[in-house]
């Protein structure tokens, strides 16, 4: 399959409609099983562990240990995936999971499993789904088309929150009746069930003429990409905002269970499920929601719904109660997840997609992870009551930041990718030859010198996403109508990558309006680093 599939007109308003194409079907039911498989392992690992000794922390410290490897190997897994094939990335890494997952569940059943190894399981088990998750993350687009990528993004967190009210449902019956041992069984199985789906998919391969990039510049191109993208950072924190404090209803909400509610395990899936089902629900909502809505006010209503659910599970001693209050709050998170996966697929180009969805699923369970020790650690002396009503506090004054660092607009930016004609040079430059220095001298009239600088400032930041590592404007003393601007290319090859795979339609807009201001046009010259003899 190297064609993305075409859409048809009427069905793309349907968040279903993505299931329409085989591959991505498959594929996504195998993610399905495999999630439902992950939230059986959390439900048991965090049971074996709330009779412990310092259960708040125990707790806690497995949500830790599950999204800690998003944080120490998110960019390499966005990386990776930006590098190698990412079929076969994704076969050998359910592969490992479902090894690991097999001696997890054979020394749970010796009794061979104390708290310590239990977390380095489960840091191990994170470790493989940081690799994995960016790898079929961005597989999407070449799974559906360009206009149902939004819907397939909803339908990736529906998958997470059917895998929420099933998971933990089914976790807490096989506890009760059989032992940890089996969930963590099934979990196995599940890794090796996605395997097999993805070892069953043959896309056609296709020939790039580019040479693969080298890892460690691929990562240092990742991450100049997401520093210089003011949309991307502003998504990133406004996700952060919202996980850091609403991290607190998944890391102690086992808590909640036994200590305010005196629930068994399956009382405690149930309130999983509650989360689970409140979020599958609003996924029918959510496209009415977000024609309604700004993203922005999307995003304080989901906050300010989030918060008040915390504060009434924690408040109100009453399990009936705390299921109904659950529901919206599944609904919220649902909504501010599907919505910066979204933006993000969307927004970043081809070259660096992986890169940075693996950005922003590092913030993403990243924020999980800290907030979990964070709110664990409230927990252990002040108690579950005030570690959640001060997590739905900093959730209000999170919305209240709105104001001051908004969603950008990207309503009207081009997002293809444009090549640009390649440099001609007098001689042949081989591929590692730099650094590399791009100068380009601009005569700019006295009346047009403000709007200028003003347009220089989003080409400084184009250049900088696409490569440059260092960038200057110069005014000539001599000529005080020329500008020349200066950047750096750490290689020729880099250089050239800039042309033919990195310029978003956006980004030759700016450059197209800054070269408009120059009378005559701007004259570009390459100066390549040249080694002296010894």
């Amino acid at each position: 399959m190297s064609d993305v599939p075409t859409s048809d007109p009427a069905v793309r308003a349907s968040t279903w409609s993505p299931l329409r194409f085989g591959v991505f079907r498959a594929i996504w039911l195998a993610v399905l099983v495999s999630n439902i498989g992950l939230w059986m392992q959390t439900v048991g690992a965090q049971w074996l562990l709330v009779d412990q000794p310092h259960a708040s922390i125990l707790v806690a410290l497995v949500q830790t240990a599950d999204m800690l490897p998003d944080v120490i190997f998110g960019v390499v897994g966005g990386v990776l995936a930006d590098m190698f094939d990412r079929r076969r990335l994704l076969i050998a890494v359910q592969a490992f999971m479902a090894v690991t997952g097999l001696a997890l569940t054979l020394l749970t059943f010796a009794g061979q499993m104390p708290p310590a190894l239990l977390l380095i399981f489960t840091f191990v088990l994170g470790s493989g789904s940081v690799i994995s998750l960016p790898a079929y993350q961005s597989l999407i687009p070449e799974l559906v088309p360009r206009d149902q990528i939004a819907a397939a993004s909803t339908l990736g967190s529906i998958s997470v929150n059917l895998a929420r009210a099933i998971g933990p449902a089914i976790a807490g019956l096989l506890i009760a009746r059989v032992g940890v041992g089996a969930v963590f069984a099934i979990n196995a199985g599940a890794f090796l069930a996605y395997g097999i789906v993805v070892v069953a998919w043959h896309p056609k391969t296709t020939t790039s003429s580019q040479l693969p990039e080298h890892f460690v510049s691929a990562l240092r191109a990742g991450g100049r990409y997401v520093r210089y993208s003011p949309v991307v950072r502003r998504m990133l924190l406004r996700s952060a905002l919202f996980l850091v404090p609403g991290s607190a209803v998944w890391a102690l909400l086992p808590l909640v269970a036994t200590q305010r509610l005196h629930m068994s395990a399956s009382g405690y899936g149930l309130l999983l499920a509650a989360l689970g089902v409140g979020a599958v629900a609003g996924s029918f909502a959510i496209q009415q929601l977000r024609t309604r809505l700004s993203p922005n006010l999307l995003m304080v209503a989901c906050s300010l719904v989030y918060a008040a659910a915390m504060v009434v599970v924690v408040l109100v001693p009453d399990i009936f109660v705390v299921v109904i209050a659950l529901l919206p709050a599944g609904l919220a998170w649902m909504a501010v997840l599907s919505t910066m996966n979204a933006s993000l697929q969307l927004f970043l180009p081809q070259w660096v997609r992986a890169r940075g969805l693996s950005v922003y699923l590092t913030v993403l369970f990243g924020s999980q992870a800290v907030g979990a020790v964070v709110w664990g650690a409230v927990a252990a002396p002040k108690g579950v009551v005030p570690a959640f009503l001060i997590a739905a506090g900093l959730m209000v004054v999170g919305a209240a930041t709105t104001r001051i660092w908004p969603l950008i607009d990207t309503t009207g930016m081009d997002r293809r990718t444009v090549a640009g004609a390649e440099p001609q040079l007098a001689f042949t430059a081989d591929p590692d030859d730099g650094p590399v220095v791009v100068r380009s001298i601009y005569t700019i009239a006295t009346d047009r010198v403000a709007p200028f600088l003003e347009a220089m400032v989003r080409v400084r930041l184009s250049r900088l996403r696409t490569g440059a590592t260092q960038w200057g404007l110069f005014r000539v003393g001599e000529t005080p109508h020329e500008f020349v601007e200066l950047f750096v290319v750490a290689s020729w090859e880099e250089h050239l990558r800039q042309h033919s795979d990195r310029m978003t339609g956006t980004d030759a807009q700016y450059l197209d309006y800054a070269r408009s201001m120059s009378d005559p046009e701007p004259r570009t010259s390459h100066l390549l680093a040249t080694e002296l003899p010894d």
